[in-house]
């Protein structure tokens, strides 16, 4: 930066200042800094430039799976808001594996990013306290924290959409409606058989119900167990897009109506199709999860005070003067891609193909911890 001072004949604060693009020095000598940058081919020193401002313009992501295309969705919309804020995101995939996502959280810990934002896959987080405490924020996205842990979260109104889709196929006729969720200790899984069963109450059938990981032999079984019933479902409920596209490879042209919650791609090329409830999860979760960091301000040194006039910085993962820890559940929409109305009776095997069904507003919620 001497050297560049020097070719430029200005003052070293004044090298400084153009560098990091703050006010106080006029174009034409800005732009005379800028050449003798390039004519010498300096680059800032970001590891100087952390230890002096105590941040590293960067966020910590964990989530499950980065090959899972609503995941790649949650990556990209955090990628684009830290963007916005000039930061660089650092993302890792637990595997659903609890002592991989503390792995990941605490490397990410230790290379000082500004903040996390964690999709979870352990019920216990008190490895984190002691960063929560040095004023790290953190954000939970598509999941809660474990209990005790007083975090700002960004939920999808899972039981809310699950609901919503089971009641569409209850207004068309159904009343023998499958669903087929993920496993059973994923809290979304969870949350949406829950609203499955609280639509259909004393309609429901512990036969049509599968919870586990979606792979394409166990779906199949599943579905010609189901199918082989004497009274076999007219309508089939998938818990997530991935169990959705596995469903539709099991069912190998045979038809029935199918709703399922998420996004998917090329599910407007079905045909008659298929409808989905969308919780806007991937991008809507990731884009409100990666504001919440960028809003709770720089990350001071360990053991540095506050300046005069500086507010301590939110402990915790709180908002400053807000109160506790905000849980925030994103709007959920349903998406019209084909027919839901029950088939005529016919023999089991053989579903009839369904008609066409008009579809309704879409819902908003709010959850409060």
């Amino acid at each position: 930066m001497k050297d560049v001072a020097a070719e430029a004949g200005v003052a070293l604060k004044t090298v400084s200042r153009v560098v990091n693009n703050e006010p106080g020095v006029n174009a034409a000598t800005a732009d005379r800094v800028r050449a003798a940058i390039e004519r010498l081919g300096y680059s800032r020193n970001e590891s100087a430039r952390v230890l002096r401002q105590g941040r590293t313009s960067s966020i910590g992501l964990v989530i499950e799976d980065v090959g899972d295309p609503f995941y790649s969705g949650v990556s990209r919309a955090v990628e684009d808001v830290a963007i916005r804020h000039g930061s660089l995101v650092l993302s890792g995939s637990s595997a659903e594996e609890p002592a991989r996502e503390r792995e990941l959280v605490l490397t990410f810990c230790a290379r000082r990013v500004d903040g996390l934002i964690v999709v979870p896959a352990g019920a216990d987080h008190s490895y984190l306290r002691s960063e929560l405490a040095a004023g790290t924020p953190a954000v939970f996205v598509d999941r809660p924290a474990g209990p005790g842990l007083d975090v700002d979260t960004v939920l999808c109104d899972n039981r809310g959409g699950a609901r919503m889709a089971t009641a569409h196929l209850l207004a068309h006729g159904h009343r023998r409606i499958a669903f087929l969720g993920d496993s059973p200790t994923i809290y979304t899984a969870g949350e949406r058989e829950h609203g499955y069963r609280e639509a259909l109450g004393d309609l429901v059938d512990e036969r049509l119900i599968s919870m586990a990981h979606p792979e394409l032999d166990r779906v199949r079984a599943d579905l010609d167990r189901m199918l082989g019933m004497d009274d076999p479902p007219t309508a089939l409920f998938t818990g997530n897009g991935r169990l959705t596209m596995t469903v539709l490879r099991a069912l190998a042209g045979r038809r029935m109506a199918l709703i399922g919650f998420d996004d998917f791609e090329l599910a407007d090329l079905l045909s008659p199709g298929e409808r989905r409830v969308t919780g806007f999860g991937g991008p809507g979760q990731g884009e409100r999860g990666a504001a919440v960091p960028q809003d709770r301000g720089r990350r001071r040194p360990r053991g540095a005070r506050p300046a005069a006039g500086e507010a301590d910085p939110p402990r915790l993962g709180r908002a400053p003067a807000r109160g506790p820890a905000e849980f925030v559940s994103t709007e959920h929409a349903r998406l019209s891609r084909g027919a839901t109305s029950p088939p005529a009776r016919t023999p089991a095997r053989s579903p009839a193909p369904a008609r066409d069904a008009a579809w309704s507003a879409p819902a908003t919620s709010r959850l409060t911890p």
